[in-house]
């Protein structure tokens, strides 16, 4: 761990669910050590209740041991440690402080003043600890929201106008498999943290680091130019292919799909001495860049004909020997257990802490790779309140009478 970028950071993680824990789950990959404070009185983050689960009868849809753990938790909890806080019980707050003296970052993901309402926002934490950066990730920002201002990914995808660019024209929206605005949101937390703890390192000033939800997608979504594209007369949803860049986009062939992207002449000329018609070429409907897009419908046809009888490694074969970038269209359960990115430990085996590897599952790692350090998620995801000695005992320096009656007056 003294090797990792983040070693000697503390980390107190306040989330729940997906879009916190998994901004904390970086940070701990990264190094830091993370203090996951859950709620004792709703058997902690929501994700231990998310089936399916892996215990000793293997991978099930429904608990069956005591030590059954979601598979969402032996993701998302790796290389953290639990500790239980019912941060509304009136004594939570001074428990809480101890562990704001000891760290560099406090990170939540609770509704828009939800924080301040409990009164462990950034400005009572700052009074304790003035270099602490306290990182909220909530759906609608700091302000708040329409409506009740809570948010899940569906609710962002459909408000960041991503559903309406997948599909083709006049189908429903598509509401994407990979809950991208979950995700998206606690790359920029972690980015926004890591920027403002080295301001907090030159300053001795920490700050809040405000990140939503959907201000994170819509700006990617913005990213493409699709408001000039409907100007323009353009379809901003163009079903399997991208006719601005064509040839471009996924196509069928006998035995599964593959994806092809061409948009250069030296790409297209690769194309169609694949597929055995140089003279498409010379043809002035495909000579050129802007010519293959005036006339896209007609050369995707050219090629889905051509490919929709032919075994896929054919295609491959073909198209990767004209130097045409071509890939099979993969089922997620073989991209997760691809050789190249398990040796990068970019996904990595998950570990049910007693019970060792269940079920043959894969989840993230951290995808970076330094030239002078370390970065991974190898240790298994911990019980609920498995560290409250260690921490509130060894760190903060509570009695073991003491951890006692906090336990039976309900603050732990």
């Amino acid at each position: 761990m003294a090797d990792r970028p983040l070693a000697g950071r503390t980390v107190i993680d306040l989330t729940t669910a997906l879009s916190g824990p998994y901004a904390t789950l970086l940070l701990a990959g990264l190094g830091a050590r993370v203090i996951k404070v859950e709620n004792p009185l709703t058997g902690g983050d929501s994700s231990r209740n998310n089936a399916p689960y892996a215990g000793a009868d293997g991978l099930t849809l429904a608990r069956h041991g005591d030590d059954d753990m979601s598979v969402s938790m032996l993701l998302r909890g790796r290389n953290k440690q639990s500790v239980t806080l019912n941060l509304k019980h009136p004594k939570a707050r001074d428990v809480l402080a101890g562990l704001v003296r000891e760290a560099d970052i406090m990170i939540d993901n609770y509704s828009a003043g939800v924080m301040t309402r409990l009164g462990i926002g950034h400005d009572w934490a700052s009074a304790i600890n003035p270099r602490i950066v306290c990182t909220s990730i909530s759906g609608f920002g700091a302000q708040g929201g329409p409506g009740s201002g809570k948010a899940m990914d569906t609710i962002i995808q459909a408000l960041s106008g991503v559903m309406m660019t997948a599909g083709a024209p006049g189908e429903p929206p598509v509401r994407f498999g990979l809950p991208v605005g979950d995700l998206v949101a606690p790359l920029y937390a972690v980015i926004g943290t890591l920027a403002a703890v080295l301001r907090a390192d030159a300053t001795g000033q920490g700050q809040h680091v405000d990140v939503s939800m959907l201000g994170a997608l819509t700006s990617l979504v913005a990213c493409e130019p699709f408001d000039a594209y409907e100007k323009l007369g353009l379809p901003m949803r163009t079903g399997t292919t991208v006719p601005r860049l064509a040839p471009f986009g996924t196509f069928p062939a006998a035995d599964g799909w593959f994806a092809l992207c061409g948009p250069t002449d030296a790409f297209a000329r690769g194309l169609f001495a694949a597929m055995g018609r140089d003279d498409l070429a010379g043809d002035p409907r495909f000579a050129s860049r802007d010519a293959r897009v005036a006339n896209a419908g007609e050369l995707h046809e050219l090629v889905a004909s051509w490919a929709g009888d032919r075994p896929l490694a054919v295609i491959l074969d073909l198209l990767t020997r004209h130097g045409v970038p071509a890939a099979e269209v993969r089922e997620p359960g073989v991209a997760v257990r691809d050789p190249l990115v398990l040796e990068r430990e970019e996904v990595v085996p998950l570990e049910h802490p007693r019970h060792g590897r269940r079920g043959d599952l894969y989840g993230t790692g951290v995808p970076i790779r330094f030239s002078a350090s370390e970065a991974g998620l190898d240790r298994p995801a911990p019980a609920l309140g498995e560290h409250n000695a260690e921490i509130y005992g060894g760190l903060l320096g509570y009695s073991d009478d003491a951890l006692k009656a906090l336990a039976e007056e309900g603050v732990i």
